[in-house]
């Protein structure tokens, strides 16, 4: 085994870990080595095997390719498996929350987020417009036979949904993020709902009126946070200026969601695939590649946080128009049933 590449695996899973977990202890009890001949290996005074690296990589789900000086034009990417019978929105957010922790063990990382429709993460601070999103998805996207021949109900999340939920916008929230925003912003969404309004898949045809109350009040409150260029928790006052937010608008549309992250040790991408799932990588090519696009749409945007009030409120004065306008469209829709 080449000793960069052994180097370069024992960085990886020191970015898989929790601070307060010991690489050695762990890395010793997977290939049952002593301690000493764990060190040994790190300090790469003993090269690895092939099957310790196919241990580790399992262990860690670190992609061996990942590992390897790959050619130009090929990177290797993880994904959350979709299993028919398995999906559940826990199991969906709790795939992301393990992303965003991982994130946390890195010091100095800052993210860069290029939205497209919904800001899934900002969108945490309304739990009903994720659960819909992802029952949309669920059932009308990926044809699940479970909901197959279910209604969208006006119910609560569950209560381990809402904590993942709200743990997620906490850790999205500690980290200082530029983000931006195009004019189509929520615009998709709300077509999913007045799709699901004239199909008759609400149980209750009113509850698509107050899904729009909802992208309403969160378009105030994500506006209310471009204007002090703070992250918080809708309903509560910003605390920390560490959780800063700097949101640009892409006066032409973002093509993705696009999820960059730069950290004092390493440097990934989250991309959306299959509408709302996700793929991740760290391979160095393919990161410096969306690194420099996402320079490019920054470049072209214009700043609406703390400064440019006037576009910042004309821009949220649109949205906040175009959801006024589908709400009048549901309540004719409703009206003509």
């Amino acid at each position: 085994m080449n000793s960069g590449i052994q180097a370069k695996l024992f960085e990886l899973i020191k970015l898989s870990i929790n601070q307060e977990e010991s690489v050695v202890s762990i890395v010793s009890d997977i290939l049952s080595l002593s301690t000493d001949a764990v060190y040994r290996r790190i300090r790469q005074e003993t090269l690895m095997t092939i099957e310790e690296v196919r241990k580790l990589c399992i262990h860690f789900d670190l992609s061996f390719d990942a590992l390897m000086e790959l050619k130009s034009g090929k990177a290797g990417f993880s994904y959350m498996q979709l299993k028919e019978n398995e999906f559940t929105i826990e199991k969906y957010l709790e795939g992301i929350l393990n992303g965003l922790s991982r994130l946390r063990s890195i010091q100095e990382t800052k993210i860069y987020l290029s939205i497209n429709n919904v800001h899934f993460f900002q969108a945490l601070n309304f739990p009903q417009i994720i659960r819909f999103r992802l029952f949309f998805w669920a059932k009308t996207h990926l044809l699940l036979p479970a909901y197959r021949h279910q209604l969208f109900k006006h119910e609560k999340i569950s209560a381990d949904a809402f904590s993942l939920g709200k743990e997620i916008l906490e850790s999205y929230n500690r980290f200082p993020s530029a983000e931006i925003v195009d004019k189509d912003l929520m615009r998709g969404y709300l077509r999913q709902v007045q799709y699901y309004l004239e199909c008759n898949l609400f149980e209750d045809p009113s509850y698509a009126g107050f899904l729009a109350d909802r992208a309403e009040k969160w378009l105030l409150h994500y506006q209310h946070q471009a204007a002090l260029g703070v992250k918080f928790i809708y309903g509560t006052e910003p605390l920390d200026k560490d959780n800063k937010l700097d949101l640009y608008l892409n006066e032409t549309i973002n093509m993705d969601n696009t999820f960059y992250y730069d950290g004092e040790q390493v440097k990934g991408v989250y991309l959306t695939h299959n509408i709302m799932n996700y793929l991740h990588t760290t391979d160095e090519n393919y990161v410096r590649d969306s690194w420099n696009i996402m320079q490019c749409q920054l470049a072209n945007s214009t700043l609406i946080s703390e400064v440019n009030a006037k576009v910042r409120n004309n821009y949220f004065a649109e949205l906040l128009n175009l959801v006024g306008q589908h709400k009048n469209q549901f309540n004719r829709i409703i009206q003509e049933k």
